[in-house]
């Protein structure tokens, strides 16, 4: 029998999408998950009727993901915040998919589901720290900045995103060019000096494992579109950085 959810399919060569084989996605994929039995899911792009093109020359600027990336304590949210800000003045439509935010709601921990929807469906769907759970954590906001991109937006996710595995997955995941990487650069010892939650001292004594940076490895970015030094310079000044790349890149219209 086959199971049909939200009729959505996404087409396999737009997105690279392939299957374990490596060969092309068929539109019916078998399944199966610890609580069912195998099935097929029949699920289809459907196409717009507004189409991104349309949505991009209402807005005047084109949508895209722009992806901040780093330690903890090296600036992404203050960074991502200071720019979301510039572009709303000059009228572009953007919003900040925020790290800390995202795991309140879409990718809330177990410990946050549970008193709702019970133990069995707070494990299975909620998402820790560990790395199959941040690989997810990534996987999940990529997906939702996607749409924001294919509607025209301008979205800032703020992450450590701290494999680059998992952000290049993101970069396959979207239109080509859509994906803008950011590295806010800044030495551990700057962040940790910083440390605004008190993480990394919970860190140094144990009291949380696999931090980044501490106990868990952070992989710089190899080939970014755009790197900022948060150590040495003022948010302001990075801001004014990423505006200018926007302009560069044909992102946004030069500010008249």
């Amino acid at each position: 029998m086959t199971s049909v959810g939200e009729s959505v399919w996404r087409d396999g060569a737009r997105h690279g999408v392939q299957e374990e084989d490596g060969g092309p996605m068929t539109k019916s994929q078998s399944i199966h998950s610890p609580t069912t039995t195998r099935e097929t899911v029949d699920v289809r792009w459907h196409a717009h009727a507004v189409s991104r093109d349309d949505r991009e020359r209402a807005a005047g600027h084109r949508g895209c993901v722009l992806w901040f990336t780093g330690l903890s304590g090296c600036g992404k949210s203050t960074l991502a915040n200071l720019v979301d800000h510039r572009l709303h003045s000059r009228g572009v439509r953007s919003f900040v998919l925020d790290g800390d935010n995202v795991r309140l709601g879409l990718n809330a921990a177990p410990s946050l589901l549970q008193e709702r929807h019970g133990d069995a469906f707070a494990q299975r769907f909620g998402l820790g720290f560990a790395a199959q759970d941040r690989e997810e954590n990534i996987r999940r906001i990529g997906a939702v900045a996607e749409l924001f991109a294919q509607a025209g937006i301008i979205a800032l996710t703020a992450f450590i995103s701290p494999y680059r595995r998992d952000r290049d997955a993101v970069r396959a995941m979207l239109a080509p060019g859509d994906f803008v990487e950011i590295h806010v650069r800044a030495p551990l010892e700057v962040c940790e000096s910083r440390d605004p939650k008190g993480l990394y001292k919970k860190a140094r004594a144990g009291e949380i494992k696999g931090f980044t940076g501490i106990d868990d490895p952070y992989e710089e970015p190899l080939a970014a579109e755009l790197a900022v030094d948060s150590a040495t310079t003022p948010a302001e000044q990075l801001a004014d950085q990423v505006l200018a790349w926007l302009e560069q890149a044909g992102k946004i219209p030069p500010r008249s």
